[in-house]
């Protein structure tokens, strides 16, 4: 059976007061901004005194175990209120206090985190300056009603799985962790280069035309296509840029000829939403041919093999010499975007090419081992989407 979210809640109400002193230490004051992974993210908030706390809070109190639904920007994220946030307020969130007699509070997060919610979400959503929700859009929202035991068993399978992913990102996270290890063991940290290292432009290891991708209409790909198109999703954040399950389209001789990737090359995200997600790098797996081509967002570099290892350069990339210097390079009008001359002219370290590939043997090990950890989780990722189809539609 079926029914509004409305009728299974015991309470609901807007969070929205008249807009208090801001002051520089106090009481957390939060936005939807901050209602991030289930938790309130408590970096990035502004202050306001016990007095207006008092004097806002008192009618409509938050409690341990409320639910705060994100309202305005980015919406239908959720964050459940812990005992340990301690006492805080703010606006642009929806509160709501489940009926735990008939929905447990384990079931409605992963209902509420389902694609088939976010898609009526979407739907529903109300767009001036920016787009936001209204209450009857989430009170609105349709809930399967099953036996509470039925909404825990159902529960638990996500939260193994969810432990499961957690799991597999530290395991990323600490893999990650042992290859800059290693990088800082051999060449030091670039900033200060202690071991002083020759420094030039990343233009002086390029062999080749650098250039941007190919582009492709969405209504262009398809699944008898015979070339894949790599973006930037699929190079940010990776070791090497990720080759499975890429969208397919048709390209031409020249098309696979001009944009045809290969070992060697180093794929840089060119435009992004955000400035922190410019000038993310990866490389090119060994035994890739010229079938994979990449998009418009993304800038290729063809290295010098004769200069430079690229997993050498994909690390260096990360670090934060790197990374300060290709951010304070981007422009920012509809997207955050660096052209080639912006990543060419980024300053680098240049250890002895044979000090390169010890590097490169020590780490190897490591890249074999996060591939696998990756395949895992993208293994949990697949299975969770076609579990949240199954049971919330």
């Amino acid at each position: 059976m079926e029914t509004s979210l409305k009728n299974v809640l015991l309470d609901a109400f807007w969070i929205m007061p008249a807009t208090p002193k801001y002051k520089n230490q106090g009481l957390p004051y939060i936005t939807s901004k901050n209602i991030k992974n289930r938790r309130i993210d408590f970096n990035d908030v502004k202050y306001i005194d016990e007095a207006d706390y008092d004097v806002i809070s008192r009618n409509r109190p938050i409690l341990e175990n409320d639910i705060l639904i994100s309202m305005i920007g980015t919406l239908g994220e959720v964050a459940v209120v812990k005992k340990e946030d301690g006492r805080f307020y703010g606006q642009n969130m929806y509160l709501i206090r489940l009926d735990e007699s008939k929905v447990s509070q384990k079931y409605f997060l992963n209902w509420v985190e389902s694609d088939a919610v976010k898609r009526a979400i979407l739907q529903q959503k109300n767009k001036s300056t920016q787009s936001y929700l209204k209450a009857e859009h989430v009170e609105g929202l349709s809930i399967k009603l099953l036996s509470v035991d039925e909404q825990n068993r159902i529960a638990d399978i996500f939260e193994r799985i969810n432990q499961l992913t957690e799991n597999r990102k530290q395991q990323l996270q600490k893999l990650d962790e042992l290859v800059k290890a290693r990088f800082v063991e051999m060449f030091g940290d670039p900033m200060g280069n202690p071991m002083e290292w020759e420094r030039v432009n990343i233009s002086n290891v390029v062999s080749g035309k650098v250039s941007n991708g190919f582009f492709a209409k969405r209504d262009d790909y398809c699944d008898d296509g015979n070339v894949k198109v790599l973006g930037v999703t699929n190079i940010v954040n990776r070791m090497y840029s990720e080759i499975d399950d890429l969208p397919k389209t048709n390209g031409t001789e020249m098309d696979i000829a001009k944009y045809g990737v290969k070992y060697g090359d180093m794929l840089f995200c060119r435009s992004s939403l955000v400035a922190e997600g410019i000038g993310k790098a990866s490389v090119v797996p060994k035994g890739v041919n010229n079938n994979i081509l990449f998009e418009c967002h993304v800038i290729r570099l063809p290295l010098n093999l004769q200069k430079c290892v690229p997993e050498f350069m994909q690390v260096l990339s990360t670090t934060k010499y790197f990374r300060e210097q290709v951010v304070s390079q981007a422009k920012t009008a509809t997207m955050t975007t660096i052209g080639q001359d912006g990543i060419l002219k980024t300053d680098i370290v240049l250890p002895p090419l044979d000090l390169q590939l010890q590097f490169l043997q020590l780490i190897e090990q490591i890249y074999k081992s996060k591939l696998h950890v990756q395949k895992s989780l993208d293994k949990l990722e697949i299975l969770k989407k076609a579990l949240m189809q199954k049971y919330f539609g």
